[in-house]
């Protein structure tokens, strides 16, 4: 195993929960699609996040940021809990949010707002377990 993809390999455990890296690790070769885990995992993880540069925090900054602005609800739900994984607090995930109502507007804000709600809840009570 070359290098990047021993780095890509911590920076996954790191960041992301044991049923997003199960569903990397052994995906159904029947599903559709079967060869869409391993391409996000060689462009994402093995070429984009362990890159020089930025923190795994500035790039979950970067992530979440980009993603309340696309509205792309499912992959923020993803990268909100990932984000709590590289170090970002609730109140930065708030602070994205609130900063969101002015460049992607209140109601895309709104919904963030409730995704992070939900994953921080939940990290706190997995927290507490």
């Amino acid at each position: 195993m070359d290098e990047k993809r021993r780095r890509a390999e911590e920076v996954i455990q790191a960041m992301l929960s044991p049923e997003h890296i199960a569903a990397m690790e052994d995906p159904s070769p029947r599903s559709f699609a079967s060869e869409f885990p391993r391409l996000a995992y060689e462009h994402a993880f093995v070429d984009l996040w362990t890159r020089p540069g930025l923190s795994l925090k500035g790039r979950s900054l970067m992530t979440i940021g980009i993603l309340v602005g696309s509205r792309n609800e499912r992959e923020l739900n993803t990268h909100f809990g990932s984000g709590l994984r590289n170090g970002l607090t609730p109140e930065q995930l708030k602070e994205i949010i609130y900063h969101a109502t002015a460049y992607a507007g209140f109601p895309v804000a709104s919904t963030a707002r409730l995704i992070a709600a939900e994953v921080v809840s939940n990290s706190a009570t997995e927290s507490s377990i």
